[in-house]
C-alpha cells in the first residue's frame, strides 16, 4: 500500500493543511478525540507531538502543553495504545513529531514497528541530523514504511536544501524563520523572500510551511508559495481554552481553511 502521505500529495497540490498537537494535552484521554476531529473538520495530515522534558525547537506554547501532557502521565508506551484503534476511524496521513531521545530509550526497532501495526506513516524529528538518518535509521525507517521528513529554515544553504530534497519523500517542513514555534505572528518582506527563493528551486518534493501560520490569512499566504502550512501554536492556544474540543476543533479548521461550519 503506498504511504498515505504520498498519496495526499499526489492527489491535491496545494492547500494541504496539517495541524499539530501534543499527546496528551489537555488532558491525557484527549489524543485520539482530538486526532478524530481534526479529520473530520478537514484538516489533510495530522501531526501528534510525543511529549519530551526539553522540547528545544518550541516555544513556550508547545513548551507549556509538554510540560501537561508530561504530567498528566503521557509516555510513547501510553500513547501507542491509545493509537492502537486509530485507523477504524482516522483515515488522514497521520505523522509522529518529537525528539530522538525518547524514540531511542524505546528503541528505534520496536518505535518503528509499532508506528506500523497501528498506521502512522512518517516521522519527524527536528534534531535527527541528516547523516546520521542516512547511516544508522534509513533502512530500519523503510523497513516499516515510514517516511522521515527533513526541515529546512532561511539559512539552509541551497547545496544543504538539494542534498534533503534528493533524500527526502513525502515532503520537506520549510520553517519559516530561525526563531521558535509560536514566537511570530503573521509573514514578513523577509519570510516572503524565503518563500519565493524555494519556490524558485522547482524542488521535486513539496513543501509545508510551519511557524508563525495562526489563521486564514497567515494559512493563504504560505499556500502561495508552498502546497500549504502547518498551524501548532494556535491550535494548542485554542485547545487550552476550549470548552467543547469537537465544535472549537470543526470551527478552527473551518476558519483557517475558510469553510462555513455549522458547529
Amino acid at each position: 500500500m503506498a504511504n498515505r502521505i504520498t498519496q495526499i500529495f499526489g492527489q491535491k497540490k496545494r492547500d494541504i493543511l496539517s495541524v499539530y498537537f501534543t499527546a496528551g494535552f489537555p488532558d491525557l484521554k484527549d489524543t485520539i478525540l482530538i486526532t478524530k476531529a481534526l479529520a473530520d473538520a478537514g484538516a489533510d495530515i495530522v501531526e501528534i507531538g510525543m511529549p519530551y522534558s526539553d522540547p528545544v525547537a518550541d516555544g513556550p506554547t508547545i513548551q507549556h502543553s509538554n510540560d501537561v501532557a508530561l504530567g498528566n502521565g503521557m509516555t510513547i508506551k501510553l500513547l501507542f495504545e491509545q493509537l492502537a484503534d486509530m485507523r477504524s476511524s482516522v483515515q488522514v496521513p497521520i505523522l509522529l513529531m518529537g525528539y530522538l531521545n525518547p524514540v531511542v530509550q524505546f528503541g528505534v526497532e520496536n518505535f518503528c514497528r509499532k508506528c506500523r501495526e497501528i498506521g502512522i506513516d512518517g516521522l519527524i524529528l527536528p534534531d535527527l541530523p541528516m547523516y546520521e538518518y542516512l547511516e544508522t535509521y534509513k533502512a530500519t525507517f523503510e523497513k516499516y514504511g515510514l517516511l522521515n521528513i527533513f526541515l529546512i529554515t532561511p539559512q539552509t544553504s541551497d547545496e544543504r536544501i538539494r542534498q534533503i530534497d534528493g533524500v527526502s519523500e513525502g515532503f520537506i517542513y520549510m520553517v519559516s524563520s530561525a526563531s521558535v514555534t509560536g514566537s511570530k505572528s503573521g509573514i514578513g518582506d523577509e519570510q516572503e523572500a524565503y518563500f519565493q527563493r524555494i519556490k524558485n528551486m522547482n524542488l521535486q518534493n513539496p513543501t509545508l510551511i510551519g511557524f508563525g501560520i495562526s489563521d486564514r490569512e497567515t494559512f493563504g499566504k504560505a499556500c502561495q508559495y508552498a502546497s500549504g502550512a502547518i498551524i501548532g501554536s494556535a491550535f494548542i492556544k485554542q485547545l487550552g481554552q476550549s470548552a467543547d474540543l469537537d465544535a472549537d476543533i470543526a470551527g478552527f479548521v473551518g476558519n483557517v481553511k475558510g469553510v462555513p461550519t455549522t458547529a
